[in-house]
């Protein structure tokens, strides 16, 4: 998928005004996401995400992983765009879905293996959920 497709699917998802709120947007999730897993895992993901969008996720990356829930995962989401966290709920929801049709199932897998289980229902995919 390329980088344009992203956020159009982003931007549908999310009812996003245009494609820079998108784009806002998805740096923030995927930012807040690069802090949540081991680099290793960041290298992965972003190796399926078009250009940019893996760029950018291979400079959030840290040397180690911080442990966090999904409230807190929405509150680091909404302070980055400015927003509140139940709207950053959606905000991650647009993006990680987006994520899981892009990248390949067995990455999909790997990265969730990654979060607790209540991650899974941002990504779509609460049946992943341990």
């Amino acid at each position: 998928m390329r980088y344009d497709e992203f956020l159009a699917r982003v931007r549908e998802r999310g009812e996003y005004t245009d494609q820079d709120q998108a784009a806002t947007i998805t740096e923030a999730v995927l930012g807040v996401l690069a802090q949540r897993i081991t680099p290793g895992e960041v290298d992965d993901l972003a190796s399926q995400l078009p250009g940019a969008l893996g760029e950018m996720l291979t400079g959030a990356k840290q040397q180690q992983p911080e442990i966090f829930g999904i409230d807190e995962f929405h509150r680091r989401v909404a302070e980055r765009v400015g927003g509140r966290p139940r709207t950053a709920e959606r905000d991650a929801g647009a993006v990680l879905t987006t994520v899981a049709d892009t990248v390949s199932g067995g990455e999909l897998n790997q990265l969730v293996s990654q979060l607790p289980s209540s991650y899974a229902v941002l990504f779509g995919k609460p049946d992943l959920a341990g």
